[in-house]
């Protein structure tokens, strides 16, 4: 293998040869053919487009420059020419300045290239015996018309081997490689080629050439318009079909058909997709198991005893509560909080801890059945045992390549960028950085914080809470809810401008960091961004629910942020409530903020370019130029939807025991997302290079870390920000003798025993309020539920025994709802294999089929001809025996 690709491309790296000695494009005029995706002869296919500016017709370089570029550009197509590419150079309908040079690869390159490349073909038709699901009458109903888009023959597949031709399937030499695989072979080509040799380093590939501006695109073409079909009866029209049958929003409810996106836009593509709509899919199971905890929430909300207690005016009426914060509040009246606890109702029930652990438990069925299907695509995709090719340097890198080390291996001299101690100090201020705006991300946090601990004073001196107060808008427009509402929006704002900066700062580092290879780059990216945003979309989340209203000292004796600022509270319910208010914000406004911008950026471009096309000319313009006014996909390709996707994935796990309602958003969504990134791909992006993927990479751990840490978080919601804990230990302990004075277990009582009693003669002159007392009671409740002894005992404001025993059932309650899901977590996880038996059955009758069709061919090719030397030395001594003997 090394050898062969030796011969094909190293010859590539030869001197360069004399202007007169350079292979040119052939020149041939538009035949206003508009949907032809072949050369001028209607013949030779079109399999990849390369774009350039004239040099004679720039204005804006040094004349020295062009001719650089131009010379660096004639000895690329020489070069490729030599590789044995075919080039037609026409010059743009629209813009004369704008050169289109049309790739097309014959027969025998693409043989020798599959080859070297590992690209496997089929052998023979899949002869294994098929059974349909159980569930195959069902999904019909959502499956794309079969009469539109036929499904794709199963074939058994082998590498490629040229002198093995015989024994592939070759129905037909123009089809037998598909236009992708076409596409794929003909970018690799174009990614090995040499352009220029400096200081005895090979200039080469396509991307330095678009880097540097001597190309100004490179892109397979799309095969047809996506919203008619094709005029030219040798296209299949698979955009078009693409559009009408996946991309269009009527084919919201429809599954996508994989194999099909898979064929024309190549695996990654394929695997996003499929992975996406199979997260949506088992996102259903959890969204109706979502909405039912809500319903459940909703109907026993009028039989919640602690809430019927807080509205009843003969019991919250008559509990009167102390100021949240020093001197401008005032004292409150419990059932001012009625509305709330309502609401509380629906989310902190039985239902959110039964949620919490099907959840758990769901993360793990979702992750292990990823598994199994990435492995039946791997299979069926034929990426089994895909072999990646060296990855080639990128230019960045190799710019950079001024130092001159020793190879320990090849024991051979090579340039790289940095010394070893170059490398450790680059490395260590990339970290830094990272820290430090991982800092600043907290500061921000911080400033909200601030921003809640001040604001609420604004809203409690301007929202007077007036004891005998009975306007209607005070049952819903407490301090507490216009702190929550506004912290939340602003919270979000800043999240989304800090996105904007954090994406640059990223990449900033990473490119400053100088990775080697692509594949490097977007690890080390992936990782600094989805710690960013990890940092970004879940530290306000995850103050509300473990850190507010935890450290908040008594009302004799409270706990300051700054030395000024006193520690926010929590609700008398606890923060559950504004959690999930947090939550449905961030989720809902990021899901909307992101459509809009996926789908508005991308059109406003496309609208634009093709307004001033439509200003210059009203020509017929063929496929490439209309493809090229496209906008392009990237470097990165998928990485911002993968980063999206697994960003809402956390939101849905992490936080789900505060809002059960999670799973159907990010349902609704994930329906939207499918059909907005597929209309993307077909109608407002060039084509893909069709490139393998095994499956979707460092996202996989990324996935299982968020499932692992999900149960943690929500066992410590429900533990710690829930009331679910103190209500149960209330309802089993102290609602009954010896604590209690009931004589059964009942939730009576529930808000006197749990709202500590404070003397407000205890009141300190820096935190007294200025509105005078009411009444004749001598006492106010502390709003959270701090569990405290009354003034008067031996040890008042310390903590009772009710709280330790909460304590106690809190820590419990986690350390078995962590072990028993990790538990059911670990016998799904052992008893779902990650491949299944049917696709182990596939891989072991491909490689029979394999060693039988290639491998024992050429044992009896060689067993033949070793028979023949024997038979010929037997009839050899044969002749000699009966030969008489020289005189």
């Amino acid at each position: 293998l090394v050898l062969e690709l030796n011969q094909v491309i190293i010859p590539t790296y030869g001197t360069v040869p004399d202007q007169q000695n350079l292979h040119t494009p052939e020149w041939v005029d538009f035949d206003d053919k508009p949907d032809s995706l072949f050369f001028s002869d209607g013949q030779r296919r079109i399999d990849f487009v390369l774009v350039y500016e004239d040099e004679s017709k720039k204005i804006t370089h040094k004349r020295s420059d062009r001719k650089k570029q131009r010379r660096k550009r004639q000895v690329y197509e020489s070069n490729l020419i030599n590789n044995g590419l075919q080039l037609e150079a026409t010059r743009s309908v629209l813009d004369e300045k704008l050169i289109f040079v049309k790739v097309h690869a014959p027969w025998e390159v693409l043989c020798t290239y599959a080859e070297v490349m590992h690209i496997k073909l089929p052998l023979q038709h899949n002869d294994l015996k098929t059974r349909d699901s159980a569930f195959n009458w069902f999904s019909r109903f959502f499956r794309v018309d079969e009469n539109i888009i036929k499904p794709e023959q199963e074939f058994f597949t082998a590498p490629f081997q040229k002198d093995h031709l015989s024994n592939f399937y070759i129905h037909d030499k123009d089809t037998f490689f598909n236009p992708a695989t076409r596409s794929r072979i003909v970018h690799f080509i174009l990614s090995r080629v040499e352009y220029a040799t400096k200081n005895n380093v090979k200039k080469f590939g396509i991307n330095k050439l678009l880097d540097t501006g001597i190309y100004k695109a490179a892109f397979p073409l799309h095969d047809s318009d996506f919203r008619h079909l094709s005029a030219d009866p040798k296209c299949p029209s698979e955009r078009y079909l693409l559009y009408r049958e996946w991309a269009h929003p009527k084919n919201i409810f429809k599954l996508q058909p994989l194999d099909f996106i898979r064929k024309y836009y190549g695996e990654k593509i394929g695997i996003y997709f499929a992975w996406l709509g199979f997260y949506t899919n088992m996102l259903t199971v959890a969204a109706v198991v979502g909405v039912g905890c809500f319903l459940y929430g909703c109907l026993t909300k009028d039989n919640c005893t602690w809430s019927q207690e807080v509205c009843d005016p003969n019991i919250g009426g008559n509990i009167i509560m102390c100021p949240q914060c020093d001197k401008v509040c005032t004292y409150w009246n419990l059932t001012i909080t009625c509305e709330s606890s309502k609401k509380l109702c629906i989310f902190d029930s039985f239902g959110t801890l039964v949620f919490a652990v099907f959840m758990g438990i769901w993360v793990t069925v979702f992750l292990e059945f990823w598994k199994r299907r990435q492995a039946a695509l791997e299979y069926e995709w034929d990426t089994v045992e895909y072999l990646e090719q060296e990855e080639q340097v990128r230019p960045e890198y190799e710019a950079r390549c001024t130092h001159v080390v020793m190879n320990e291996i090849t024991q051979q001299e090579e340039h790289v960028p940095y010394t070893a101690c170059g490398k450790c100090v680059r490395m260590t201020f990339c970290t830094s950085a990272i820290f430090f705006w991982i800092l600043l991300i907290i500061a921000s946090v911080i400033g909200i914080i601030v921003y809640r601990l001040s604001v609420f004073l604004v809203f409690s001196a301007t929202l007077s809470q007036h004891i005998s107060g009975t306007e209607a808008i005070r049952k819903y427009l407490t301090p507490q809810t216009a702190t929550s509402v506004t912290a939340s929006l602003i919270s979000f704002i800043v999240i989304m401008i800090l996105n904007i900066i954090y994406e640059k700062v990223a990449i900033l580092i990473t490119d400053f960091e100088l990775p080697r290879t692509q594949t490097d780059y977007e690890n080390s990216l992936t990782t600094k961004m989805f710690l960013f945003q990890f940092v970004n979309y879940y530290s306000s989340c995850l103050y509300i629910a473990f850190f507010k209203g935890k450290f908040v000292g008594h009302p004799g004796n409270p706990v300051y942020w700054l030395g000024k600022y006193r520690n926010e509270e929590c609700d008398p319910g606890g923060c559950l409530l504004e959690l999930t208010t947090q939550l449905a914000i961030i989720v809902g406004g990021k899901a909307i903020w992101n459509n809009i911008q996926e789908v508005l950026v991308p059109l406003v471009k496309n609208l634009i370019g093709r307004y001033s096309a439509a200003a210059k000319s009203e020509r017929v313009v063929p496929r490439w130029e209309e493809d090229y006014h496209l906008q392009p996909i990237g470097k990165l390709g998928l990485f911002y939807e993968y980063l999206e996707m697994v960003i809402q994935f956390g939101f849905v796990t992490l936080f789900v025991a505060s809002f059960p309602l999670a799973p159907l958003l990010a349902l609704i969504n994930n329906m939207l997302e499918i059909r907005l990134d597929a209309w993307k791909l077909t109608t407002q992006f060039r084509r893909m290079v069709p490139q393998k993927a095994q499956d979707i990479g460092a996202w996989q751990p990324i996935l299982q870390g968020i499932a692992i840490l999900a149960v943690v978080t929500n066992a410590m919601i429900i533990a710690f920000t829930s009331d679910m804990i103190p209500r149960l230990v209330y309802y089993w302990s102290f609602s009954v003798p010896p604590y209690g004075s009931h004589s059964s277990h009942t939730m009576k009582g529930y808000i006197n025993s749990t709202l500590s009693v404070f003397n407000i003669s205890d009141f300190k002159n820096a935190s007294k309020p200025f509105s005078p007392w009411f009444g004749n009671q001598t006492t106010c409740r502390q709003v959270y539920r701090d569990l405290r002894y009354p003034p008067g005992h031996q040890q008042q404001y310390e903590h009772n025994i009710y709280y330790w025993h909460v304590i106690a059932a809190k820590l419990a309650f986690i350390i078995v709802m962590e072990h028993v899901i990790y538990f059911v977590k670990f016998i799904i996880s052992y008893a779902i294999p990650d491949v299944s038996q049917k696709t182990k059955s596939k891989v072991k009758r491909e490689k029979y089929l394999t060693q039988k069709l290639l491998h024992e061919n050429d044992l009896k090719v060689v067993e033949k001809k070793t028979m023949g030397k024997i038979a010929n030395k037997i009839m050899k001594g044969a002749d000699s025996t009966f030969r008489p003997k020289a005189e």
